[in-house]
């Protein structure tokens, strides 16, 4: 039998970290994340030990498995929005199309960011995965900007990225103590305009 095709190995490795991830994240619910060891995760979805860590090498990655795509969502929302005239403008609404991504089961992603706010190594994880996450994402922000000849372009795509992702967390976790109830849009449109200027956010201002 020949090998299959790599498309078709990662989308079934992909689903079975899928499937792991979500009977391992029951667990945790349930357990408690550092009560757990990857011995209960692997009998919990009835594979072996080596097997489960051949998908995961951490506890953290497993509970983290859901934002492994959010730096690609965002990179590939800016280069399909590459005419906006605004690069500001265009990381706010690469950052909505994360969070567009993200919430597909609002009950479930809660509870997600709620482990996450009451688990320092999966915080800190999370803040790697962003780091992670950037240079792609300023790479592909400085390729599609009407301004990225210009001195200093490099620094200030860093700090809008940087500024951008963080946003991303603050407003996640605002909209997670809401229980889902307040609007995400809202939300991220009040975290950007924090960073416009005076003028633009009086011309931005509903009349």
């Amino acid at each position: 039998m020949s090998a299959a095709p790599v498309g078709t190995r990662e989308i079934s490795r992909h689903a079975v970290q899928a499937e792991l991830a979500r009977v391992a994240f029951n667990r945790f619910c349930l357990t408690g994340f550092n009560q757990v060891t990857f011995a209960d995760l692997a009998e919990a979805a009835g594979v072996s030990r080596s097997t489960f860590l051949r998908y995961f090498g951490t506890k953290e990655d497993v509970v983290l498995f859901v934002f492994d795509p959010v730096g690609d969502v965002i990179a590939d929302a800016l280069e399909a929005e590459r005419a906006g005239p605004d690069d500001w403008d265009r990381l706010r609404n690469a950052v909505e199309a994360a969070t567009r991504f993200l919430v597909r089961d609002v009950r479930e992603l809660v509870t997600i960011l709620g482990l996450v706010d009451q688990t320092p190594a999966l915080c800190a994880r999370l803040r790697e995965k962003q780091a992670e996450w950037r240079p792609e994402i300023v790479g592909r922000l400085r390729r599609t900007a009407s301004s990225a000849d210009a001195d200093g372009a490099s620094v200030v795509a860093d700090v809008r990225v940087a500024a951008a992702l963080e946003i991303l967390w603050i407003v996640l976790g605002r909209w997670s103590a809401s229980d889902g109830q307040e609007d995400l849009g809202d939300l991220l449109d009040a975290a950007f305009a924090a960073f416009s200027t005076p003028a633009r956010r009086q011309a931005d201002a509903p009349s």
